[in-house]
């Protein structure tokens, strides 16, 4: 319990994240051709129009390795007080949304851009927290 209260602001953010990827993951295996069409529409008039498949199926590794991480840093925040995880799970997270960002940049969307703003700056936060 005392590493729990030690971690409560990196573990809470960790929830955040892995709610916030797990579901989006989630979302692009079960609606893998909905998604797949939006995607080709949005960024249809970019540099990354012919690579959209390849594009959306290496978010959707990474969104679910990010997860993964998420999960293995709660237990090891919780069970040994070891921040590595939590860490790899936070700059994960970051990664991921700087390249979401980059792709809403290209095709212009500067709404979905700063919503991905939103969710980097919880981020960053959460890495500086668990690795200070």
């Amino acid at each position: 319990m005392d590493n729990f209260m030690t971690h409560i602001v990196s573990i809470t953010i960790l929830l955040f994240l892995l709610i916030t990827f797990l579901q989006s993951g989630v979302d692009k295996i079960t609606d893998w051709k909905g998604n797949l069409s939006w995607l080709k529409d949005h960024f249809s008039a970019t540099f990354l129009g012919n690579i959209v498949p390849l594009l959306l199926g290496t978010i959707l590794i990474i969104e679910i390795i990010t997860a993964i991480f998420c999960i293995v840093g709660i237990y090891h925040l919780i069970a040994d007080n070891h921040t590595g995880f939590a860490i790899g799970a936070m700059f994960s997270a970051c990664i991921t949304l700087l390249m979401l960002l980059f792709g809403q940049r290209v095709a212009k969307d500067y709404q979905g851009a700063l919503t991905i703003t939103c969710y980097f700056i919880v981020a960053i936060f959460g890495l500086s927290i668990v690795h200070s």
